[in-house]
């Protein structure tokens, strides 16, 4: 893999780490917890390792927050396996956790299981990553 790609990739997935710290370090709240948070920032951390994949493909990266289309954008027998439920699910909070509007409130629950959503999808890129680039490194 050209050394130009790789870096593009490590900076994306250093990116997406700091989402998903963001929302793993918030999730550990009990009192007053930002539950939208958790889930913005477990939508940013799925978002960021999926155009880090598109990059190994040397594909183009839309200016898109919906994960359905970037994961469709992946070549099929190399997509990670990870439910679309799940992407769906995660693409509501990239827009209506960050803004004021008619939303319906996010439960502990809800923001539980966007962060489990998060950290399935990162291991799955991660390991894609991993074997995409011949390296035996985390992302």
């Amino acid at each position: 893999m050209r050394p130009e790609l790789l870096h593009l990739i490590r900076q994306w997935t250093a990116k997406a780490d700091e989402d998903y710290r963001n929302a793993e370090f918030v999730l550990a709240m009990e009192e007053d917890c930002p539950l939208s948070t958790i889930c913005f920032h477990s939508q940013q951390c799925v978002e960021k390792y999926l155009k880090a994949l598109l990059i190994s493909w040397s594909l183009p990266v839309p200016r898109s927050h919906d994960l359905l289309e970037l994961y469709h954008r992946i070549p099929a027998e190399s997509r990670p396996r990870l439910p679309e439920t799940g992407l769906a699910v995660l693409n509501r909070y990239a827009v209506e956790t960050r803004y004021s509007g008619d939303w319906d409130v996010i439960s502990r629950e809800e923001g539980e299981r966007a962060f489990g959503l998060a950290k399935a999808a990162r291991m799955a890129i991660a390991r894609e990553l991993g074997a995409r680039t011949n390296r035996d490194e985390s992302f």
